[in-house]
């Protein structure tokens, strides 16, 4: 052994007491889950498509009976785009916080913005609390485009996010190309096929949701 070397005991006796038990010190307190989905109009975009979509969505849970709440990303409260938000969160953008975190799970509705989500999502994303905003918690995607892949690739990066904070990501996706063409004059989709797509979609969502969390969203049949 060289001169002023140190016997170190074998790895296996060697010791890291601290770094275990700071990771466990640190874990978050996961709030209480409430039975409801939490449906995201992913743009703050005035009168878009997606927040039409979107209300089309608010009708099929609720014919299911699905409570939900639904967050218009064009309702931001206009403090939350501050630099100072990083820091501090304002009071006013609480209530989208409460609503994603105490949600059994989330719908995601976006639009393909220049290949990709719209900005606006993703810094609302980025805005909230990690990491108990998004994990072990069930997540829908539905997308919508005026290009003919309706959205699959917006829907693709978020399925990225979502997996990198430890999601639970529902396999069915609805994408909606041309999205002009499959809405009337008042807004609603007219295309049924479509329509039966995001109903399933729904349906489907639904019963993972409680499947993963083991709640109970929809009443029971007759």
């Amino acid at each position: 052994m060289a001169v002023g070397a140190k016997h170190l005991p074998p790895l296996a006796a060697q010791k890291e007491p601290s770094l275990t038990a700071n990771r466990i010190a640190k874990k978050p307190a996961f709030p209480k889950v409430i039975a409801m989905i939490t449906l995201i109009a992913g743009t703050n975009r005035p009168g878009s498509n997606t927040r039409k979509v979107a209300a089309q969505l608010e009708e099929i849970y609720g014919g299911l009976k699905v409570p939900l709440n639904v967050l218009d990303l064009a309702k931001l409260p206009s403090e939350i785009f501050s630099p100072n938000a990083y820091a501090e969160k304002p009071e006013s953008f609480q209530p989208f916080t409460e609503a994603v975190l105490q949600s059994s799970g989330l719908h995601v509705v976006t639009p393909e913005y220049n290949g990709s989500l719209p900005g606006v999502l993703k810094y609302f994303i980025d805005m909230l609390k990690f990491p108990e905003s998004f994990e072990h918690r069930p997540v829908c995607f539905t997308g919508l485009a005026a290009g003919m892949w309706g959205a699959l690739r917006p829907v693709e990066q978020l399925q990225a996010i979502f997996s990198y904070r430890n999601a639970h990501i529902f396999p069915v996706r609805v994408f909606m190309p041309q999205i002009h063409n499959l809405l009337d004059d008042s807004g609603k989709i007219k295309d049924a096929e479509s329509l039966e797509r995001l109903k399933a979609q729904a349906e489907g969502f639904s019963e993972f949701v409680e499947t993963i969390k083991g709640v109970k969203l929809r009443p029971e049949k007759n």
